[in-house]
């Protein structure tokens, strides 16, 4: 007897294959290759399939591959030798190879094996046991995440891992699911990033601006008051943690929470390492605390490294906002990590909490830890290299440049939706506004006022608010990690939420639009995203009723 998650799954590829035979029926002999679907809406069905059957069926690995099978496909205008090669060569091999990819990589593994050993020497139970006593309610463990996440904006990947790591022991003591910790470490992470001028984010975005005639770094900073998704995020999170409510499918999860239930469902990979948290006796809250602050100054100290701030010569950036501005993220974070790494194996030694030989087991035991994240982000950037290779950004342009000239008021809020459909498909903020920043620019020119800074931030916004919702995306991937929660839960409990400051932020660009004030819309937004809430928990609690 068939479920219907298996269904579904056999009809969408019955539907695939059907697709193939249609157009290997049609397709033309041409001896110059080029895909029948390069620069169309068929660029974007790859990730649609992935992210769909994902939802569906709530298994990530299989449904990311058959969007990347079905990506193979529509590149190789279905012959199947080309297929293979796409898929597997241009696209698995291609994804691992690359410098970038391969720097988040050992990142991970690094700040997997530095988690294993400050569990092993004790300092998140010790920390755990610390904030116990200054953390006394659900509201204040809630508050105490929000918090360090805003404070830890130096990058989202090293925010998302850090919070989870240690903000873990304290929401487990007050009863806190891990979805619920899942989508603070989210919510804080991208949307924390995208408005802290010193960032990896505030780099990235200099860098796209870059040719445009405007100083990137100074069109990051007036498009700050205008990122209303970001912005209201934080106001959410406040919000219903102060109001004590929540909706969706999260609240089934809050409520498992507060009987003893943290995980709710599939989770159990997770289950067994909450005893393995408070294994030291001797651990001492210095054991988490010295080895964040000095990840912190290490991972900036790496990351202006990158830019150049210590470099002799013609190419060097002496100015730390330049330095940061020209920075490669992933080599900094190396750089951050492999240094913290070696200082808290010396710690723990001097310390005598953990000999050589335990931290050096800890290593493989944080490389496990960090497998499934590893997996989905391959698939991921796999995947997103199909979309690419299809043309999507082409695709775009066309979409943009099109409604340019009817709808110069309203396109902010059009710029926002489409940069929303574009990262929630492709799984990825960086790429989307990489691809729509230039095309804005382009399209509006610096001779409009505050409307371009406007259409500009709709972008960012409309990028970081799709890599919020989408189960592809690597932030929200590491989210899950960060959270040890199983990772389609955490994005199913946080779509509600990601929709609802979604829904409040296009209104808020459609006024933007016409208004054009930052001290008149922003107060407004802020104004409306609170009063939406306070609608959702009356409707909540009528149904409870």
């Amino acid at each position: 007897m068939f479920s219907k998650k298996k269904i579904t799954v056999m009809t969408v590829l019955t539907f695939v294959f059907m697709l193939a035979m249609t157009v290997c029926a049609f397709a033309e002999g041409d001896e110059e290759y080029v895909s029948n679907f390069n620069g169309t809406l068929w660029a974007l069905l790859p990730s649609v399939i992935a992210i769909g059957l994902a939802l569906i069926t709530k298994e990530v690995y299989s449904s990311l591959f058959a969007g990347i099978v079905v990506g193979g496909l529509l590149y190789a205008n279905f012959n199947p030798e080309m297929t293979i090669v796409h898929v597997f060569q241009d696209g698995f091999i291609g994804s691992v190879a690359d410098s970038y990819n391969v720097g988040i990589l050992i990142f991970l593994v690094v700040l997997g094996a530095m988690v294993a050993m400050m569990n092993k020497a004790g300092g998140s139970a010790a920390f755990g046991r610390w904030a116990s006593e200054k953390i006394h309610s659900r509201v204040g463990a809630q508050l105490a995440t929000v918090a360090l996440g805003v404070l830890i904006f130096i990058d989202d990947y090293f925010n998302c891992l850090t919070v989870g790591s240690v903000m873990r022991p304290v929401t487990d003591k007050q009863n806190i699911s891990r979805a619920k910790l899942a989508y603070l470490i989210d919510a804080t992470a991208a949307p924390v990033c995208i408005i802290a001028p010193i960032s990896s984010w505030a780099a990235a975005v200099s860098g796209f601006a870059k040719g445009s005639g405007m100083n990137g770094f100074q069109l990051f900073l007036s498009a700050i008051p205008y990122n209303f998704y970001a912005l209201l995020t934080i106001v959410m999170m406040v919000t219903i943690t102060l109001m004590k409510f929540d909706f969706g499918p999260m609240k089934k999860h809050e409520e498992n929470a507060k009987n003893g239930d943290l995980f709710t469902s599939h989770a159990e990979e997770f289950k067994d390492a909450v005893s393995e948290t408070y294994a030291n006796a001797k651990g001492k809250v210095i054991d988490l605390v010295l080895p964040v602050i000095v990840l912190i100054i290490a991972c900036v100290i790496g990351m202006i490294y990158s830019g150049g701030f210590f470099t002799a010569g013609e190419d060097a950036y002496h100015n730390f906002i330049e330095a940061f501005s020209n920075s490669d993220a992933s080599v900094g974070l190396v750089f951050g990590s492999f240094i913290t790494l070696i200082l808290t194996v010396a710690f723990f030694m001097l310390r005598r909490v953990l000999s050589f030989k335990d931290c050096m087991e800890a290593i493989p035991e944080g490389f496990k830890a960090m497998v499934p994240a590893i997996m989905i982000l391959i698939c991921a950037w796999t995947l997103k290299g199909m979309t690419d290779s299809l043309g999507a950004k082409e695709f775009i342009d066309g979409v943009v440049s099109s409604s340019a000239n009817s709808f110069m008021n309203l396109l902010p809020a059009i710029i926002f939706l489409i940069a929303v459909g574009m990262s929630f498909a492709t799984g990825t903020s960086w790429g989307t506004f990489g691809i729509l920043i230039p095309i804005v620019i382009a399209v509006f020119g610096f001779d409009k006022g505050d409307i371009t800074i406007v259409a500009i931030s709709a972008c960012m916004a409309g990028a970081v608010c799709g890599d919020h919702c989408s189960p592809i995306s690597d932030t929200t991937i590491m989210s899950s990690a960060g959270a040890q929660s199983n990772h389609i839960n955490h994005v199913s409990t946080q779509l509600p939420y990601a929709l609802t400051v979604a829904a409040v932020s296009f209104v808020s660009y459609i006024i933007a639009g016409f208004v054009q004030t930052v001290w008149i819309i922003l107060p407004l937004s802020i104004a409306l995203m609170i009063g939406t809430l306070f609608v959702i928990k009356a409707i909540t609690d009528k149904k409870n009723a």
